[in-house]
């Protein structure tokens, strides 16, 4: 990943952890179309929750599901750390957010509040 790459990809995960998650979805989409597996598999799946996420903050009961179960889905192979994303907390915070959403029903949506995942960076320590 060259450093142009890495910029964007620290914007997006900044956007998401402020709850900005159309222009995080922006920001991933522009490296998702220029990637190749398996960074174009890990940023899809960041990609999918975003939207998931953008989806819930709208009320779209289904569509919330429907992406934070598929981005969850292509995030599990990444675990549990990838390119210095703490990827299983991630997944975690997802899958449970999921699972709250998917009993709420559509209609207690409306009324329920979340707490959102956020992305968890894991520090590199040098050698």
């Amino acid at each position: 990943m060259d450093n142009l790459d890495t910029s964007s990809l620290r914007e997006a995960l900044q956007q998401f952890n402020q709850q900005e998650f159309y222009t995080c979805h922006d920001l991933l989409e522009a490296l998702w179309m220029d990637a190749y597996y398996p960074e174009k598999t890990f940023y899809q799946g960041l990609l999918q929750i975003a939207v998931g996420l953008y989806h819930l903050g709208d009320r779209n009961w289904k569509g919330s599901m429907i992406l934070l179960g598929e981005g969850i889905s292509r995030l599990r192979d990444f675990q549990p750390e990838y390119m210095d994303i703490n990827v299983s907390k991630l997944i975690q915070d997802s899958a449970e957010l999921l699972n709250k959403i998917q009993k709420s029903g559509k209609e207690e949506l409306e009324v329920l509040t979340f707490k959102l995942p956020e992305i968890e960076l894991i520090m590199q320590t040098e050698i």
